[in-house]
């Protein structure tokens, strides 16, 4: 017996893994249907290929790790684009030896940010 969907979402996630600071974005058609026994049941594609939910077990495509972040879409590609854009030849540098873009760090000093600081609120102990 073949199920038709009752109705489809698309919905799209940022993951960020805890192990080793990977990042990366997906999007899920998710196929909502009812089984001959009026039953609801739900089915994820990703690039339309089957694939377990996203949100019981979410695995690494870096480490293969478990402990992964689940956040709103664009969260990732936000950073991984800060991260790429071209900075200028001669950067302004501020008062406190901080070039343009870095954090100045309470000694004063100058910080890059990667995305694994972005992550570090999130880590447990």
């Amino acid at each position: 017996m073949s199920e038709i969907a009752e109705t489809t979402a698309h919905e799209a996630y940022a993951f960020a893994c805890m192990r080793c600071g990977h990042g990366w974005e997906q999007a899920f058609e998710i196929e909502h249907h009812v089984d001959g026994s009026n039953n609801a049941f739900v089915i994820y594609k990703a690039d339309g290929e089957r694939v377990p939910s996203p949100l019981s077990r979410p695995t690494c495509t870096n480490c293969g790790g478990h402990v992964v972040r689940i956040m709103r879409a664009g969260r990732v590609s936000t950073v991984q684009q800060l991260l790429h854009t071209p900075k200028p030849a001669r950067p302004a540098i501020d008062g406190n030896g901080a070039r343009e873009g870095e954090a100045v760090t309470a000694s004063g000093a100058g910080h890059h940010w990667h995305l694994s600081d972005l992550l570090h609120p999130f880590h447990r102990r």
